[in-house]
């Protein structure tokens, strides 16, 4: 195919093998585009029409009207659709149904006029309609553009990144920094167009204001495989991405108390002990019990004892930093990772909670039992740190019930 406009290559990507027939036509009337449907519906070959008049096409009737039309080619509403005839290369007049829009160049200008058509009879069975796939571009989260090679748009379709229908002409000629919404200077998507333009072809998610796009690129080749610029699709996954990472935060997370699991919580010090074996820094590991939660649940309830759980998760989760991991150890048992801490400050963390649980008004009182390690005094690996913290928490809480005795 000559001639091959940089929006017409799309539309052959975007449609081929449909039964729309795409007919590209400039404003003198010469035909520049001709793709398979077209010759089945008029039954002209690629190499019969190329270059001739758009006229052999159109019964008497129609000339006038495409002639004030070439003449007036701003008037064209591509919203619009009509009913017609065109003439098949026997002579036969071929009723369809038309859309036509521009074909505009980087700078703005028309460069042709293109005709979609079908005829009005009836899809084979199973066939979807070229109408149905439109509508569904239409609505789904989906952007096709295309690029020249100085990465400027010239073509677009669907209304997406803050791009409305109404301003689609606008975009024609944009620089892709526009018309993605993008600094000049962000290595993404910028770099991956520039890579299309050199044959390389890429797939990455990019990132905007609230929400996540998949974004495929190409190279945009005419049909002697020479690179006219890119050929991009993305698609909005933010809702798709928002459901993996409730799944991973059900995966993680303690449902009862919102803190993260045991699982997630060993893999987090592992990963600790790695840094701080590279950087050669401190930190600090508690474990906490919740004191007589067996008896809380015998005389209130099991849910009185999901209350007194959430309430000890409530505090911990107060007197921690951003950077430090609380976690529902299991049972009655917690855990709170204290990144770049040393003994004094697990220390005042642990009785600062203590503090402020028992100090809560609530009934019924609690009080919590807590046991601390600091790498790398206490142990170098996660075992022997969790040994030692547990080491310390039972003591502790041997010691209470030593003066919970007494004072009975």
């Amino acid at each position: 195919m000559s001639t091959i406009l940089p929006s017409e290559t799309l539309l052959e990507h975007l449609l081929a093998g449909s039964d729309e027939a795409l007919v590209g036509f400039r404003t003198d009337g010469t035909i520049v585009l001709w793709n398979r449907a077209a010759q089945g519906l008029y039954g002209f070959t690629e190499s019969e029409v190329l270059g001739k008049s758009i006229t052999q096409l159109l019964p008497l009737y129609e000339l006038p009207a495409l002639e004030e039309l070439l003449g007036s080619p701003l008037r064209i509403d591509s919203s619009e659709a009509e009913v017609t005839e065109r003439l098949h290369k026997e002579g036969m007049r071929v009723p369809v149904h038309l859309q036509r829009s521009l074909v505009r160049s980087a700078t703005g200008e028309i460069l042709s006029v293109l005709e979609r058509t079908r005829t009005l009879s009836s899809n084979p069975a199973g066939a979807p309609s070229q109408n149905h796939f439109r509508l569904m571009v239409q609505q789904m989260p989906v952007l096709f553009w295309t690029t020249d090679q100085r990465l400027r748009i010239t073509s677009h379709w669907g209304p997406m990144l803050g791009v409305h229908r109404r301003m689609q002409p606008k975009a024609i000629g944009q620089t892709i920094h526009e018309f993605l919404r993008c600094p000049q200077d962000e290595d993404a998507p910028v770099k991956q167009h520039l890579a299309a333009l050199n044959g390389i072809s890429s797939r990455f998610e990019y990132k905007r204001r609230k929400h996540v796009f998949d974004i495929s690129l190409e190279p945009l080749r005419d049909s002697n495989g020479s690179i006219l610029g890119c050929i991009g699709v993305a698609l909005d996954i933010t809702e798709r991405k928002k459901t993996e990472e409730e799944i991973r935060h059900q995966a993680t997370h303690d449902g009862l108390t919102g803190l993260v699991n045991y699982r997630e919580f060993y893999g987090s010090l592992e990963k600790e002990v790695l840094r701080a074996e590279r950087s050669h820094h401190s930190f600090g590991l508690l474990l906490l019990d919740l004191d007589d939660l067996k008896g809380i649940n015998d005389r209130l309830g099991h849910l009185a004892g999901n209350r007194a759980l959430r309430r000890l998760a409530r505090v911990m989760k107060e007197n921690c930093r951003a950077s430090d991991i609380a976690a529902r150890y299991g049972g009655d048992e917690f855990a709170i990772l204290l990144i770049d801490a040393d003994a004094e400050r697990a220390q005042q963390i642990a009785q600062r909670i203590a503090n402020r649980l028992s100090e809560q008004p609530d009934e019924p009182r609690l009080s919590v039992s807590i046991g601390s390690a600091v790498y790398p005094e206490d142990g170098q690996s996660p075992q022997d740190l969790l040994e030692a913290a547990d080491r310390r928490l039972y003591r502790n809480k041997k010691a209470l019930r030593w003066q919970t005795a007494d004072a009975d």
